[in-house]
């Protein structure tokens, strides 16, 4: 009897928690669902961007007025050098000290200044663990980006990623951000790329969340007839 009587306030308190839930879950799953429906692209517009022919222009700077050919550059302070950081006509990345520019671009960020710019930059950053340099086409996971880049890794489990050809910390992930970044993959249902927010699998799943708490907030409204006593039966 005593078991019975537990069981009906679960039920009794399970359809209070149902009323205060209910209109926040409902509200989860909606959005959700209309947010998955659409390709993130065409929801901010990139659809609908007429691409620019890329130009280049000639720049001469410095003492001896040695021309450059880049198409876009720009003015960053690197450890207390000023820096051009220049985009070239293929492409790529080049750094030019402005101090002495007639000696050509920088050589591509070695180890020795990958640590320098990490302990520079971010608390703890003399705390390496390791230092690797990645291609661009074996970018890892926790990073994602394709350009070549030195993943510094410190001791609290941080690791810290140095672009090889700007010499700019690119990307910071903590340990919290890996585990982060785990659960959005599970969140979306892309473990792979874990950027994929519009596929058939999660839209499909959406739409029945959302069919679940329609129905279990409309069950909320059913009435339910009193157990008839033992005693008033005759």
């Amino acid at each position: 009897m005593a078991r019975r009587t537990l069981m009906q306030k679960f039920a009794r308190w399970h359809i209070w928690l149902g009323w205060l839930i209910g209109v926040p879950l409902l509200l989860w799953t909606m959005s959700g669902l209309f947010m998955v429906s659409k390709p993130i692209d065409e929801v901010r517009g990139k659809h609908l961007r007429i691409e620019q022919p890329a130009g280049t222009m000639t720049v001469a700077f410095g003492p001896e007025g040695t021309a450059y050919t880049l198409r876009e550059g720009r003015l960053i302070q690197q450890r207390g050098r000023a820096i051009l950081l220049a985009t070239l006509p293929d492409g790529s990345t080049a750094r030019y000290n402005l101090a002495n520019p007639g000696t050509g671009p920088l050589p591509p960020v070695d180890e020795a200044e990958a640590r320098a710019v990490v302990a520079a930059g971010i608390v703890g950053g003399k705390q390496v663990v390791s230092a690797r340099l990645f291609s661009a086409d074996q970018s890892p996971a926790d990073f994602r980006h394709k350009m070549a880049a030195w993943q510094v890794a410190l001791a609290d489990g941080t690791h810290v990623y140095v672009g090889r050809d700007n010499g700019q910390i690119e990307a910071v992930r903590t340990r919290w951000w890996r585990v982060f970044d785990f659960m959005w993959g599970l969140h979306i249902m892309d473990l792979q790329t874990r950027e994929d927010t519009h596929h058939p699998i999660l839209i499909f799943f959406a739409a029945l969340a959302l069919t679940g708490c329609l129905i279990g907030t409309a069950l909320l409204f059913r009435r339910r007839r009193r157990p008839i006593s033992r005693r008033s039966l005759p």
